[in-house]
């Protein structure tokens, strides 16, 4: 939340967000007060997302069993809803958290709530995200046949439940890179490998063999490079016209290697190309804005 506080007071129009906070980790009481501030000052324009955690070292870290941690999710994300949707003082006896009589403040600017953004990649925790109405985060692990499974999924849940599906309350995470050239391409991709192997070690169980559910993916070279969108302008365009012919219109990029020159050529070459010519002017601008 401080990166983006920075963000937002360095913005006009960007919306801020978070993808994700690992809510058994925190006070939700804390957390509640810390966020609304945060909309407050940006002119509500944040997007609060939000996961219950898979990494095994990071649990640790914090003296939290990691088998707790859906049921500290559900308890955390009681409190913050019930505390910004609520006037006046609240009351909360749970397993993890009591609070009396207290007074939760300010509350965010966006009413009644900032919009949730929820990590989900089973079917049941796919199938949760419709039931609360929240937006849905999906990892940048997976391939895009995988992603187009879940967006239909989703998709269906939410139109049992009698609302209307919007494409733009899906986001995918990606990795991001504008190369140079070919040998460019090739160090990043290096990079992007060491980085995935670190998620790895932090995933698995340190006292029995497997983990989290990562690990379960298929994360051999050529996974690696199907999934991660890295390359020249043609073959990024290429990797983005197969995530939206598998329903996929909002991309979380997580732009690698050297982060601003990368930003900048995608602001230059691929946002374009994406937005019918609109999109350059826009785009270098919040580059600008950022940069300031």
């Amino acid at each position: 939340l401080h990166l983006l506080t920075w963000l937002a007071a360095h913005t006009r129009t960007l919306r801020v967000g978070t993808a994700v906070i690992v809510l058994p980790w925190h006070n939700p009481v804390l957390l509640a007060e810390q966020a609304a501030t945060l909309d407050l000052l940006s002119g509500g324009r944040l997007d609060f997302g939000i996961g219950k955690g898979y990494r095994y070292t990071e649990f640790r870290g914090f003296h939290i069993p990691i088998e707790e941690a859906e049921a500290r999710f559900d308890e955390a994300l009681e409190v913050i809803t019930r505390a910004w949707s609520t006037t006046g003082r609240i009351s909360h006896r749970g397993k993890y958290w009591q609070f009396d009589e207290i007074v939760v403040e300010p509350a965010p600017a966006q009413k009644p709530h900032p919009p949730f953004w929820m990590a989900a990649n089973s079917p049941a925790s796919i199938r949760r995200v419709a039931e609360r109405g929240f937006n849905l985060l999906l990892d940048q692990f997976a391939t895009p046949r995988v992603i187009g499974e879940r967006i239909a999924l989703f998709r269906a849940e939410v139109e049992a439940r009698g609302r209307v599906f919007d494409p733009m309350t899906v986001a995918v995470a990606r990795d991001v890179y504008v190369a140079k050239d070919e040998a460019d391409r090739e160090a990043a991709l290096a990079r992007n490998a060491r980085a995935r192997q670190r998620i790895l070690d932090v995933s698995r169980a340190p006292d029995r063999p497997g983990g989290s559910h990562i690990l379960a993916y298929d994360h051999s070279a050529a996974s690696r490079e199907s999934v991660a969108v890295y390359g020249t302008l043609d073959e990024i365009a290429e990797k983005f016209e197969a995530l939206r012919a598998v329903g996929v219109t909002y991309v979380l990029a997580n732009i690698g290697g050297d982060s601003r020159e990368s930003l900048r050529r995608f602001a230059r070459e691929i946002v374009p190309a994406f937005a019918g010519g609109k999109g350059e002017a826009a785009a270098t601008a919040r580059c600008a804005e950022i940069r300031a």
